[in-house]
């Protein structure tokens, strides 16, 4: 089922959720504290496969450097912090809406989002989105506790986005080679590792944009 994983991964916001809106503030902050660099380090072993099948090291190294200076280039980082800042701005005084729209960006829009709905479209595979499941249900408790029922509802938004990207990428799963769907899985796995480094705090790196670095093997392996 293409979109199982999409489902999960909304249904453990909205369990998140409630569980904040009800207990989260009686959670110690040590202990959410001390969940994130533990999802991070699982998250690390979920890529480290994807990261062995490459065919062509050249393949991958071109389609980071080129696709980073893309998104340099485009700054999606930068638009979508704007887009961020002025959604918060816009929503301050209404918790709903403010939960909403923090969530939704926070939760849906991301590398680990992207890369988990293309190997549930393209693979079947749903263990990324399961893990990022367990990730976004945890901070979830930590969010609904601050900005109430709204953070439920952004689980909509995950499942559309992410069950969107992986309906796309099943309906055009055919028409890409082994080879390709390898190199773009080692490409996502090394995003996915810059994430867990940001997440715990280690680096800084723009990953959104690198995001572009995925779509060039579909190019690179026509002529390497």
């Amino acid at each position: 089922m293409v979109l199982l994983g999409s489902a999960v991964n909304g249904i453990a916001i909205v369990i998140g959720g409630l569980i904040g809106l009800f207990a989260g503030k009686l959670l110690p902050e040590r202990i959410r504290t001390a969940l994130v660099p533990t999802m991070s380090l699982v998250t690390i072993g979920i890529a480290v496969p994807g990261m062995m099948k490459t065919e062509n090291l050249l393949i991958p190294i071109l389609s980071m450097v080129i696709g980073t200076f893309i998104g340099e280039l485009i700054d999606i980082d930068g638009a979508l912090q704007k887009l961020s800042n002025a959604l918060q701005s816009k929503f301050k005084g209404s918790s709903v809406a403010e939960g909403f729209f923090t969530c939704s960006l926070v939760f849906a829009v991301g590398a680990v989002a992207v890369m988990g709905a293309l190997d549930s479209g393209l693979k079947g595979d749903h263990n990324l989105l399961y893990a990022k499941a367990l990730m976004d249900g945890t901070a979830a408790i930590a969010f609904a506790a601050a900005l109430g029922l709204g953070v439920v509802f952004s689980s909509v938004t995950v499942f559309v986005v992410e069950g969107g990207i992986a309906l796309l990428a099943g309906l055009v799963a055919d028409l890409l080679s082994t080879s390709v769907i390898n190199e773009i899985s080692f490409v996502g796995s090394l995003l996915i590792v810059g994430i867990s480094l940001n997440m715990m705090g280690a680096t800084k790196l723009r990953i959104l944009n690198m995001v572009p670095a995925l779509v060039l093997p579909i190019l690179f392996c026509q002529f390497m």
